[in-house]
């Protein structure tokens, strides 16, 4: 690169000799620059930055409010709960068993999703150049199925108890267990104990790993998501 910034320089002494158009020179020059082949290092740094851009974005919308429970990423409940709720629609006080239990999922999944982003991008960081460029080089959403991959264990055992505190912080867990008594003392019906902490934090890793794919997809394809000259650059190899 130095080599090259030395010969824009020679280029400029020689046109102001010779008269030569000093914009085509400049032109040529420049052009021989962007052209310079990627290192596994920027390539690396450019995929890393568009993954923390997506994991950014996708992780702060599902952490507002409604931003799981109102979106495409919305947490269903299980079979199993749904079984459980449709028995205790004449039940005095669960009337509204479903959709309660619906919202409070929904807003244990939104308050865990805060914590998501620095979880993924320790992995980010943790990826090697080779990784990078195969990734960059790859599927539309290879970087979204690396991360998946290599991630998705450490991912739930960090994120298990934060939603289990964060179903407890809104009451989830003691509403599920007072529904589920409450069924249980229904004659005939088959005794419930699912654990709501396992299915929701799958549920909510799903629809977090969906958005990161769908940011990824948008910085692949979408030329004006690509917000710094380093991502312009490496992702203009793709495009090729």
């Amino acid at each position: 690169m130095f080599k090259k910034i030395f010969g824009l320089l020679l280029v400029i002494n020689l046109t102001a000799c010779t008269g030569v158009n000093l914009d085509q020179a400049l032109g040529s020059v420049l052009e021989t620059i962007a052209d310079t082949p990627l290192t596994e290092a920027q390539i690396g740094n450019g995929l890393k930055q568009a993954l923390e851009i997506g994991i950014g974005k996708g992780s702060d919308r599902l952490s507002l409010k409604d931003g799981y429970f109102k979106s495409a990423y919305k947490i269903l409940l299980p079979e199993d709960v749904q079984k459980v709720t449709s028995k205790l629609q004449n039940v005095p006080g669960f009337s509204q068993v479903e959709n309660k239990l619906l919202e409070l999922i929904n807003r244990g999944a939104e308050d865990a999703a805060k914590s998501a982003k620095p979880i993924f991008v320790d992995a980010i960081k943790g990826m090697s150049f080779q990784d990078a460029t195969q990734i960059l080089m790859g599927n539309r959403n290879a970087a979204t199925q690396y991360l998946e991959g290599n991630t998705k264990t450490k991912l739930y055992k960090a994120f298990m108890p934060k939603i289990k505190t964060s179903l407890d912080k809104v009451n989830a867990t003691k509403y599920w267990s007072d529904a589920v008594t409450a069924y249980n003392k229904i004659p005939l019906v088959k005794k419930m104990n699912p654990s709501l902490d396992d299915y929701v934090t799958k549920q909510a890793l799903v629809g977090l790993f969906s958005m990161v794919e769908k940011e990824e997809g948008n910085i692949r394809t979408n030329v004006n998501a690509r917000t710094t000259d380093l991502l312009k650059k490496v992702f203009a190899k793709q495009d090729k």
